[in-house]
């Protein structure tokens, strides 16, 4: 896979314009946004092979970059949202997802109709998470995979009760995610996490001890980044995280692999 930002999906009089930059989702082809859209892509490059030759579902598909990886070595892929925006944008610009628009918590499809659900960065937007989990189960085949992932609270919005980020309902550390898939039916195979690899590490120290940090003030400044920080987001490739189950509860965001029974 490239390294290089993808770009941004040119507007045509046929086609709708690139998503906005609000904060609920992370899109491709804008350099201040390339740490985060690479932190999501990392557990799609990695989480691939799960997805081979199979039936796939991605619950909350977003931009639909991901479906559209998924869709290069799934058998099919639908993507699943309920913006109609977003519905329509992945329609067009990734003809091989089958796009559907619907509500996560009551999944327009039949029982027992995917080998794989995918849902990542999503249930900590959801206000019923255990109703999600539950129709996850009810759409996957037995043996069938839900492959999620999540920002771990612990890290993400630290030491309060609510979330920072007001299009969040409830997160979760890992224990707690591990309690709401059994609660649902699942069996947890794997709780990984993701980490800083050594250049982020470096990053960290140079803006002043969180690369995040720096992020965030200036993007609550509403002022133009300085070249320096652009260039050091810009940069950002998968391979500057690590996917690793040590230390889980500094991760910056949890990704677990659950099984229907």
């Amino acid at each position: 896979m490239s390294e290089a930002v993808i770009p941004a999906a040119p507007a045509t009089d046929d086609a709708p314009e690139p998503l906005p930059l609000t904060g609920e989702r992370t899109v491709p082809g804008i350099a201040e946004e390339n740490y985060w859209f690479r932190r999501h892509e990392i557990v799609y490059d990695r989480l691939l092979p799960r997805c081979a030759d199979k039936i796939v579902l991605e619950a909350g598909s977003g931009e639909g970059y991901g479906a559209n990886m998924i869709a290069a070595v799934a058998k099919a892929v639908v993507g699943l949202d309920y913006d109609r925006t977003a519905a329509a944008h992945v329609r067009t610009r990734y003809p091989a997802v089958h796009m559907v628009r619907g509500n996560l918590a009551a999944l327009p499809l039949p029982e027992s109709a995917v080998d794989a659900v995918v849902n990542f960065q999503v249930i900590e937007h959801l206000w019923d998470q255990a109703e999600f989990l539950r129709e996850c189960l009810r759409v996957l085949r037995p043996g069938g995979e839900l492959l999620i992932s999540t920002p771990n609270r612990i890290t993400f919005s630290p030491g309060r009760d609510t979330p920072l980020n007001p299009f969040h309902t409830r997160e979760l550390n890992a224990a707690e995610l591990t309690e709401l898939l059994e609660a649902a039916g699942f069996r947890v195979e794997l709780m990984t996490g993701v980490h800083h690899g050594p250049t982020l590490r470096a990053l960290d120290a140079k803006h002043g001890g969180s690369f995040i940090d720096a992020q965030i003030e200036r993007a609550l400044a509403g002022e133009p980044w300085p070249a320096e920080l652009t260039a050091d987001v810009a940069g950002i490739t998968i391979d500057d995280f690590a996917l690793t189950p040590e230390a889980i509860d500094t991760s910056l965001d949890l990704v677990a692999l659950a099984v229907k029974p």
